[in-house]
């Protein structure tokens, strides 16, 4: 699936209508550049599966888990060039059978992740346009 949107909200959509899939225990990998509109299109995930609190980027702590209908896990991996020097439960901590997981800069972890539902790119297309691939 791939779509254009040109305000937040409609990229908060984006991400509300692929949450409509997802199941515990489920992984999206977020690609994109900075500011390209990750975290909004998380955030609009988040809200589908009933969190009312806010949802930043969790780029200085690593990841959030929030408390929807599921828990959710919001992953950032921007800051780790790799997951070779870190502990190796790392990303156990977040990506559990219980919760559906948003992982940013997935390619940091080479690999390191499983049940990958979807792999979602957002590309900055100038001011508020965006277009989203979702795949599959």
């Amino acid at each position: 699936m791939r779509e254009e949107t040109s305000t937040p909200e409609a990229t908060e959509a984006a991400g509300a209508r692929l949450a409509t899939r997802l199941e515990p225990g489920d992984v999206v990998l977020v690609g994109g550049e900075l500011g390209s509109g990750k975290t909004t299109f998380v955030r609009g995930a988040c809200r589908a599966l009933g969190v009312a609190g806010p949802v930043t980027s969790p780029t200085f702590e690593i990841g959030h888990v929030y408390a929807g209908r599921v828990e959710i896990a919001h992953v950032d991996l921007y800051r780790l060039p790799s997951l070779a020097g870190e502990d190796p439960a790392l990303l156990d901590d977040y990506l559990t059978p219980e919760r559906i997981g948003f992982v940013e800069w997935a390619a940091h972890a080479a690999g390191a992740i499983e049940r990958v539902a979807a792999r979602v790119t957002i590309e900055h297309q100038g001011g508020d346009r965006r277009a989203i691939a979702v795949e599959p």
